[in-house]
């Protein structure tokens, strides 16, 4: 099955109408893609928080609850303001293994008044689980959540 990133957009949509504070919204955005996509073990934020990243809501097994900037795959993301598809995350140098089962991932940064404040990471036991067209789907979901966000 392919994920409907269109569909999971106007699903975001609906609930930032509903309530756009940042802990509903992250939530439910997490679950949403729980539900939505398949071979994921593990989706979910983390929050730039005193210089490195924190733990924010998430569906899956419990996680590392803090990561430094250029650390890991999020980390890395943080530091280079790219996304981070990574096809097995055993090759990537200083891979952070919250989880030995994942073996693919993918780390999207989320942005508030041009700042990197958050990111989007998506784990898969799958080997190259995350294609150009994940990634494009999830751009979108990123860009509808730093739309929709609202940080106070």
């Amino acid at each position: 099955m392919v994920t409907d990133y269109d569909l999971l957009k106007k699903q975001l949509d609906e609930l930032a109408a509903e309530e756009p504070f940042y802990v509903p919204l992250m939530s439910n955005a997490a679950a949403l893609m729980w539900e939505a996509m398949e071979d994921i073990n593990w989706v979910g934020f983390y929050f730039m928080k005193d210089g490195g990243l924190v733990l924010g809501p998430f569906q899956g097994k419990v996680a590392c609850i803090h990561i430094q900037v250029g650390k890991g795959v999020c980390g890395t993301c943080v530091e280079r303001d790219m996304v981070q598809r990574v096809p097995d995350v055993h090759k990537f140098p200083g891979h952070i293994a919250c989880d030995s089962l994942t073996n693919s991932e993918i780390v999207l940064p989320l942005h508030h008044d041009g700042e990197v404040v958050a990111v989007l990471d998506i784990d898969s036991k799958k080997f190259q689980r995350f294609t150009e067209e994940d990634e494009a789907g999830l751009r979108k979901v990123a860009l509808c959540l730093e739309e929709n966000l609202k940080w106070e």
